[in-house]
């Protein structure tokens, strides 16, 4: 049996600020309790959620660890009450609510799912939080289905590239929008279908062009504000809209006649305060209708860069200079 020690190094910001209060401080590895396993963390993914956590402007959930960090992957080393022994040793990947940027991380087994050798360590450690998120957002409460279209904005980003990664596996035509021409290039080569610069194109006449005026039938966005309305002009009748992040702006005006008219979908979701029962069911799903496909080797998430976690400073310095394409990971002792 692997010894767990007592301590371990960890990013765990004593206050709000900028990237610089990333910084490696000694902590107690946590215990798993009830239901929970502690893995040994070979690489953690970083997402927006954990850059505006650490603005101070998206406190952790009541009881969760304020080391930021929502998805791991490395090795069972040690399990609490009702899970079998006998998954200490093996390799998972996990969505857990905070707790990543460490050496050692726990998190809800019925969250957790078997690293295939098809994976790095890096590659599982990015896909969780993305793949729960599109999952849930764009095929279960957007409904996307075989034969549709969909649009979603920041096609660079990481829940952008595994959004056209899933639409591809499941027969959605995808349109996606990025800040420049080569972010652009970078999602066609990716295999979204049509990119549109949103900087230089505007992105609801260009919809309306590939479409032949029919509009797209579901929109996935993480901007808000006054890209609601305009989204809502891209759906056709019948359309769901599903917001996941309000980056551009957390109030919206909208046409609600238009709505009712055409008979649109408004929804939306976030996924960290969701509680455990909920995000076991969806990686029950995940490892019935995705999980194959990662195991053949058919779905990989899109890396950028790994950084050392003593690095952790750098890596929200990439993430927030939107340079990225796709996941950004740290690597304890790397």
């Amino acid at each position: 049996m692997t010894r767990v020690p007592q301590q371990m190094m960890a990013v765990d910001p004593a206050q709000p600020g900028g990237a610089e209060v990333l910084t490696l401080v000694e902590r107690p590895v946590p215990a798993p309790g009830p239901g929970e396993v502690l893995i040994r963390v070979a690489a953690a993914g970083v997402n927006r959620p954990d850059v505006v956590q650490r603005m101070g402007a998206y406190p952790p959930p009541p009881g969760v660890t304020s080391i930021p960090g929502l998805e791991v992957a490395g090795e069972v080393v040690a399990v609490g009450a009702e899970v079998p022994p006998e998954v200490i040793g093996q390799p998972m990947c996990a969505l857990i609510a905070g707790g990543g940027y460490a050496e050692y991380a726990v998190a809800p087994i019925g969250t957790c799912l078997p690293v295939p050798g098809a994976l790095s360590m890096a590659e599982a450690a990015a896909m969780p939080e993305t793949l729960f998120t599109v999952w849930t957002n764009l095929f279960e409460r957007g409904y996307a289905s075989e034969g549709e279209t969909a649009l979603v904005h920041g096609g660079t980003s990481g829940i952008g590239t595994m959004a056209v990664s899933l639409c591809n596996l499941f027969g959605v035509r995808v349109i996606v929008t990025a800040g420049s021409d080569d972010k652009a290039a970078a999602c066609l080569a990716h295999g979204a279908d049509h990119a549109i610069n949103y900087k230089t194109e505007d992105f609801v006449e260009r919809v309306k062009a590939i479409t032949g005026g029919r509009g797209v039938d579901v929109v996935l966005d993480m901007v808000g504000g006054d890209y609601v309305a305009r989204n809502l002009n891209c759906l056709a009748d019948d359309g769901r809209h599903v917001s996941i992040a309000v980056q551009g702006g957390a109030v919206a005006t909208v046409p609600v006649w238009e709505i009712m008219r055409r008979r649109l979908t408004l929804t939306g979701s976030t996924l960290r305060a969701r509680d455990v029962a909920f995000k076991t069911l969806v990686a029950d799903e995940l490892a019935r209708t995705v999980w194959p496909h990662v195991e053949a080797g058919k779905l990989k998430p899109v890396i950028d860069r790994t950084f050392p976690l003593a690095e952790a400073a750098s890596a929200h310095r990439r993430m927030e200079s939107g340079a990225h394409m796709g996941k950004i990971v740290l690597v304890p002792g790397g």
